[in-house]
């Protein structure tokens, strides 16, 4: 029996107009371009504005715009999935609100949370149901309103975190192309240094956990900066030696977008050059579950059928991983 792979068919990304610079968070914080620069590599990031506008408009944008480049009707979707850990609200799932505005009515459709490593997770997912033989036009999103969630009085997490999304087309393949593998980890110990508190069930919001700001991100920079450059590097080292791949196997490498030197140490400990390496933190910050497919969506025009591709997350949890996929088409031949 022909093994089926769930290859990448079609990407496409979308990110709010308006900008967040550094030098506009010098106005409203104490920092400055130069301390943002040097320790995170973010000159601005996407903020989504507007009233009731929550991370099912980024998706839904996100998702039309890959129909439409895709050819692909709407009724045509067999799966929809959504990484998020803004969803516009605890129900319904944002993937049910993003397929809802796309006309996709035949789509089983969920979200999944796993912090930054969403995406990742939710990609491997929907693999499994290509590979079963019962999918064929799977979609999964990655994407969030982080402005939701931060503070802009700290200066520590408010600086990193960016509102964006992309969407990938996942199809059958028989040739070859596609994901072979992935490597995921979770370590729940890690929730102490980087967690949302309050919202949940554990502590439903009231006065004091608005007074106190329990809803915002809460990070502890220095743990996790220590967990996520040792893991991040390690996974994608792992999936490569997984597979027998050399450093110059690897036509790509898809870190997660969470600071420059997490990225610079997770290529080095692969043997890559920085020009093997997808980077766009400088313009849309940490974006987290929307990361890596904008990644893809930014260089699809320079990915080569066969192109051998690792993408790589750490998140909080914490959750952490590494996939290594096969690119199933030239993205120069595809019309913008």
């Amino acid at each position: 029996m022909t093994k089926i792979q769930a290859a990448i068919t079609g990407v496409n990304g979308w990110v709010p107009p308006y900008r967040l610079t550094n030098a506009e968070l010098e106005t409203m914080i104490d920092t400055s371009d130069e301390w943002i620069t040097t320790r995170t590599g973010i000159k601005e990031r996407r903020i989504l504005k507007g009233e009731k506008m929550g991370t099912s408009v980024i998706g839904t944008h996100a998702v039309k715009g890959l129909l439409e480049k895709t050819k692909t009707k709407p009724e045509e979707i067999d799966l929809l999935i959504c990484a998020t850990v803004t969803p516009d609200m605890q129900y319904p799932a944002t993937a049910n609100i993003i397929s809802e505005n796309c006309g996709i009515k035949n789509a089983l459709s969920f979200d999944m949370n796993a912090a930054c490593s969403g995406f990742l997770f939710a990609l491997n997912t929907a693999a499994k149901y290509v590979e079963s033989g019962g999918y064929k036009k799977v979609i999964v999103v990655g994407a969030d309103k982080m402005s939701s969630i931060v503070d802009y009085t700290d200066r520590a997490t408010c600086v990193i975190f960016g509102d964006g999304g992309a969407a990938v087309m996942l199809e059958p393949n028989t040739e070859g192309y596609g994901i072979v593998n992935a490597l995921l980890h979770v370590d729940g110990s890690g929730m102490q240094y980087l967690h949302q508190v309050a919202g949940g069930s554990a502590m439903p919001p009231s006065h004091e956990t608005i007074d106190n700001k329990l809803h915002y991100v809460h990070q502890e920079g220095q743990s996790v900066f220590k967990f996520a450059v040792t893991n991040m590097a390690d996974v994608a080292a792992a999936i490569m030696e997984k597979n027998n791949l050399k450093s110059d196997d690897v036509a790509w490498l898809v870190p997660h977008q969470a600071n420059l030197r997490i990225i610079d140490a997770t290529a080095r400990r692969m043997g890559l050059n920085t020009d093997k390496v997808m980077i766009n933190i400088q313009r849309y910050g940490n974006t987290t579950n929307g990361t890596l497919p904008l990644c893809l969506w930014e260089w699809e025009d320079k990915l080569k059928k066969g192109d051998n591709i690792v993408l790589t997350a750490f998140g909080g949890g914490f959750t952490w991983g590494a996939m290594y996929l096969k690119w199933a088409y030239d993205g120069d031949k595809v019309a913008k």
